[in-house]
């Protein structure tokens, strides 16, 4: 049964739009039943802000030539870009038991562990969603919940171009500083974090991963 799975999806590593994406999780929330596998999509985007449904203008300083999309998840501005580990949170909470502040503390946790072993010392904010290391940001969440499921996810940087985050108050806050894994001494392939942060999240979730590789047309096409 696929009640106890969490099946893992990754859509490649090639920088994906992010519209058709965002597009899809909605379709899949939209549509889901009783029996649709809990899900995550694995992959990286080509540079986009997102702002979200609680942002305000004033946070984005400079957008230039980098698209701003305003999308219906919580919380203010931020980047994605090549390079950056994404990961959709495609849960039933309601099946799962579990409510969306135990939700984001699991992926906050799934994120510290993986760091953890790359002998990076990261940590939660509780008044601060997201991951931080010496006060620099390194993992952002973002959610949305309908009809008891949760969809957008987390942004974990890997290696990737920093620079665009000087264009915005990221998450809000002005001067945030960002940093990322390879810089810190960790890997700088995506595939590792992402594989590495997979069954860290499906323990914190206490369900059983299944791996599907480059599914990209499954999912947007």
């Amino acid at each position: 049964m696929s009640e106890h799975h969490l099946d893992i999806i990754s859509l490649g590593w090639t920088p994906q739009a992010y519209r058709p994406v965002w597009q899809a999780m909605q379709r899949l929330t939209r549509e889901r039943g009783a029996d649709t596998p809990h899900q995550l999509w694995l992959l990286n985007h080509t540079p986009v802000f997102t702002q979200g449904r609680n942002g305000r203008a004033e946070h984005i300083l400079a957008p230039g030539d980098i698209e701003v999309v305003a999308i219906d998840r919580g919380g203010q501005v931020t980047y994605h870009g090549p390079g950056q580990l994404m990961v959709y949170v495609l849960i039933d909470l309601k099946r799962l038991g579990i409510g969306i502040r135990s939700l984001v503390s699991r992926l906050e946790q799934a994120m510290v562990d993986t760091l953890a072993g790359y002998d990076i010392a990261a940590y939660a904010k509780r008044d601060a969603p997201g991951v931080y290391v010496d006060g620099d940001k390194i993992g952002s969440i973002g959610l949305r919940v309908s009809r008891g499921c949760s969809y957008h996810g987390l942004g974990l940087n890997v290696d990737m171009d920093l620079s665009p985050f000087s264009r915005i108050d990221p998450c809000g806050y002005h001067g945030l500083a960002m940093t990322q894994i390879a810089a810190l001494g960790g890997p700088s392939d995506l595939a590792t974090v992402a594989a590495d942060l997979s069954h860290r999240l499906a323990d914190q979730l206490g369900l059983t991963p299944r791996f599907y590789e480059d599914a990209d047309m499954r999912l947007i096409g």
